[in-house]
């Protein structure tokens, strides 16, 4: 709906692009072996070639994409793609349920989000207040050092949370995830001071885990079921386990988290996904 005061010449141009960040989006899939089994084994080196050349196809691909083998019984793959467009997202969607094996292949979940940048990642100024309050002296060299290193990194932070690249590290998990609005525990009656307090805290835990674990935080509100989606990848899955628990007990998580189910995954390429299935 137009703003009755918004001038025309103000109002972007219709897009599917977003005016910031980028379209992300996570399916996941299970194999029906009743309707494996009826296709023609005659076809089947071509179906696993076409399959294949869905996800390994360069023109018009996605910029980020990634492929995985999912334990468990929720999905046997998974994929997670990002893109300015999200007609070439779910395009690699339609094509791999378009194939000879798609035929058998049944989405079990997805999650639609856009990435974005956090409320509550301080700017340069917001960060040299902080410092204040923690009494660094603003006349110091240490103070001015601090700050000038901030906002040589703030770019590539910002750049990482809008435009992300994947990284190439074997264990990955996502969930979905709400913030609370229970009576006495409701994260949007909070202030803003409060639940940046919070937050800080909660990426102070993170910190611990730097160089094992890096995450991805996906927007969801508006565009799907929960509001946010939380993508985490390690070098190795006990890095998961250890820093989900150990952010579980930070504010943010433990009077306010609300939390989907858990898809846990191994990169893989195409083709050893088919033969970790047996396909």
């Amino acid at each position: 709906m137009n703003h009755p005061h918004a001038s025309p010449a103000a109002l972007p141009e219709p897009s599917l692009v977003p005016v910031q960040g980028w379209h992300c989006s996570h399916y996941f899939y299970r194999w029906n072996r009743k309707l494996l089994a009826q296709i023609d084994p005659i076809e089947k080196d071509h179906a696993r070639q076409q399959f294949c050349n869905v996800l390994n196809d360069l023109h018009d691909r996605p910029q980020r994409l990634q492929s995985f083998i999912i334990s468990g019984h929720k999905a046997d793959l998974g994929l997670i793609l990002m893109d300015p467009d999200p007609l070439r997202i779910d395009r690699v969607h339609q094509r791999l349920m378009s194939t000879t094996l798609g035929q058998a292949l049944e989405p079990t979940y997805s999650f639609v989000s856009m990435s974005e940048v956090s409320e509550y990642l301080p700017d340069k100024d917001q960060y040299a207040a902080k410092l204040i309050r923690s009494g660094e002296d603003p006349n110091s060299p240490t103070f001015q050092a601090k700050v000038g290193s901030y906002e040589r990194r703030l770019p590539v932070m910002l750049a990482q949370r809008l435009a992300p690249e994947f990284p190439s590290w074997p264990a990955m998990c996502f969930y979905p995830m709400n913030k609370a609005r229970n009576v006495g525990a409701n994260w949007f009656l909070e202030p803003f001071s409060s639940r940046t307090e919070m937050m800080a805290e909660h990426a102070q835990s993170g910190m611990a885990f730097a160089g094992k674990v890096t995450q991805l935080v996906t927007a969801s509100v508006g565009l799907d079921d929960w509001e946010w989606g939380v993508t985490l990848w390690a070098r190795n899955p006990q890095f998961l386990k250890d820093i989900v628990y150990t952010m579980r007990f930070d504010s943010a998580s433990a009077r306010f988290g609300q939390f989907g189910p858990f898809y846990v995954g191994y990169l893989a390429s195409p083709e050893a996904i088919l033969e970790h299935c047996s396909i």
